[in-house]
């Protein structure tokens, strides 16, 4: 397959990518061909990779009314104060609930999520959903941390663990007691890390930034222009409990924090996860998977068109060579090649898209369970379909 007339995202070059087998063959400087799918004033660039989320919990709503000290304090009071709509969720299986967390991260152009917690049981799975690692929720919350973090017969595996998420004297020493009681010196990767300090921070492989939920919570987050010094920065979302269901919501915010610089901000969000997971991808080169979105070029500087996306832009989304979504106005370049495939046509702002798979009776389903789900798309009839 060949993608023709793209300009790459952080490095505004014009080029055509030739996929093969789910690899990216070759990236060549971009001319005319007749072959493949061709685009028109589109970026291109790795699929976003989001190093946290809880894909079971994306149909929650936003959850809290105030600023809260620690996570640990915003938990106790919201099963208190929020019974009635936690349970109301609660009810749905949580496959269910999972499958729509996955389709979440797919329609923003998120091709690898990191599910925090026990494998879901997402049998049809449209993106990376990394598990290679052993998660500890936090200490707050595990009873037995401590113990699993020194676990024997996973201590090859990275520990991935919430921490320091709060600005009191609590979350940072939880950090310096995760440090200390890491006996088997296993790779940390800490989650948000609010009260994190960079003598702290240099014990840990990785931190997951959250900013969007750190504020939402806190009204703070980590010092990532501090920490990115001693450790790797990722990104995160988190779920829907404490953020916008969209990671370009996400995305901006943590822009306008200008913690990081837009570069560096960009490979939080590709080539700093892929190295920290140990995943081939993350990176538009030759030999890498094609893991990659194509989105509308909205601004006469490729980066700038990138921070200022949102979901109803993506024109295509690609994992290993497959397309799980695709703009309704090149379909007709593609159909012949998906004829045998499920999609779902979805209007999602003011754009139709197909995307790969049943979403129409995944949405049904949950609302059998609970009739006030709320969803971000609305699936379209063909017979009623009406191109803008």
């Amino acid at each position: 397959m060949l993608l023709n007339n793209l300009v790459i995202a952080d490095t505004g070059q014009h080029v055509n990518i030739h996929i093969n087998d789910g690899i990216i063959e070759e990236i060549s400087a971009s001319g005319f061909n007749k072959t493949g799918i061709s685009f028109t004033d589109a970026i291109v660039f790795p699929g976003l990779i989001n190093s946290h989320d809880h894909l079971d919990f994306n149909l929650f709503p936003q959850l809290g009314s105030y600023i809260y000290k620690n996570y640990s304090e915003w938990g106790a009071l919201i099963h208190d104060k929020y019974k009635t709509e936690i349970a109301a969720v609660l009810k749905i299986p949580q496959p269910l609930r999972a499958q729509w967390g996955m389709y979440k991260n797919l329609l923003c152009g998120v091709t690898t999520v990191l599910n925090h917690g026990i494998d879901v049981g997402i049998s049809k799975k449209l993106i990376n959903i990394y598990e290679e690692k052993h998660d500890v929720h936090s200490v707050g919350f595990d009873k037995k941390w401590w113990r699993r973090l020194n676990n024997p017969f996973k201590k090859s595996l990275p520990v991935v663990i919430h921490a320091g998420e709060g600005t009191d004297q609590a979350a940072h020493e939880e950090i310096d007691s995760l440090i200390s009681c890491n006996l088997l010196n296993r790779d940390l990767i800490a989650i948000h890390g609010v009260a994190m300090l960079p003598a702290q921070a240099r014990h840990f492989k990785a931190l997951v930034w959250c900013p969007e939920s750190n504020y939402y919570l806190l009204n703070k987050t980590a010092p990532v222009n501090q920490l990115k010094l001693d450790t790797k920065i990722l990104f995160g979302t988190d779920s829907t409990l404490t953020g916008y269901w969209s990671i370009w919501d996400h995305i901006q915010f943590a822009r306008e924090t200008a913690l990081l610089s837009d570069e560096e901000l960009y490979q939080t969000l590709n080539v700093n996860g892929a190295d920290v997971w140990g995943m081939n991808t993350g990176e538009l080169a030759a030999g890498k998977d094609a893991d990659l979105v194509v989105a509308k070029m909205k601004d006469a500087n490729s980066f700038e068109s990138f921070f200022a996306l949102n979901p109803a832009d993506m024109l295509l989304v690609m994992h290993k060579g497959n397309i799980r979504l695709i703009d309704h106005s090149l379909y007709p370049q593609v159909k012949k090649n998906l004829k045998h495939n499920n999609y779902t046509l979805l209007k999602i702002g003011d754009s139709y898209k197909y995307v790969e798979g049943n979403l129409s009776s995944l949405i049904n389903t949950i609302k059998q369970y609970w009739p006030q789900a709320d969803f971000p798309v609305e699936v379209v009839s063909e017979v009623n379909y009406q191109p803008v």
